[in-house]
C-alpha cells in the first residue's frame, strides 16, 4: 500500500511516517516504478507500535531498540536473553509512564468536572 492508505490506518501524518524512515524507525518494504514509498501490514504493524510508544516518552533510540527487541526476525539464541531482559526494562518504563499518565488524566477530568459545576451552577446567557 502507498503512504497515503497507511497514514489514513495509523492515524499519522505523512510528514511524520517519512520522518520515521528518515531516523530509520520504518522503512518502506519497496518502492514502486515511479519512486512511490509501498508498505505491507508488518510496516504498518511496526508504526502502530512506534504511534503507541510515543505518548510513553519514548526517545527515538530507546524506541529503535525495543522495535528490535520486539522483531523476532531479530533476535537470535545469545540475544534472546539479553532481549529479555532489556524488554523487562521497558515493560517497567511503560508501567511507571502509564501510572503517571493515569495521574495527569485524573487531574484533567477532575478540573474538567469543575468547569462543568459551573455552567451548571451559573444562570444561562
Amino acid at each position: 500500500m502507498q503512504i497515503g492508505e497507511v497514514a489514513e490506518r495509523t492515524g499519522l501524518s505523512l510528514r511524520t511516517i517519512r520522518y520515521y524512515e528518515e531516523v530509520g524507525l520504518v522503512v518502506p518494504s519497496a518502492r514502486s516504478q515511479g519512486g512511490f514509498r509501498l508498505y505491507t501490514e508488518p510496516d504498518v504493524d511496526r508504526l502502530d507500535l512506534v504511534k503507541r510508544m510515543k505518548p510513553l516518552g519514548f526517545q527515538l533510540d530507546e524506541m529503535g531498540e525495543l522495535l528490535a527487541v520486539l522483531d523476532p526476525a531479530a533476535q537470535n539464541e545469545d540475544g534472546a536473553t539479553i532481549s529479555q531482559g532489556r524488554l523487562r526494562e521497558f515493560a517497567e518504563t511503560a508501567d511507571q509512564r502509564c501510572a503517571e499518565l493515569r495521574a495527569k488524566l485524573s487531574n484533567a477530568e477532575q478540573f474538567a468536572e469543575i468547569l462543568r459545576a459551573r455552567l451548571s451552577a451559573s444562570p444561562q446567557q
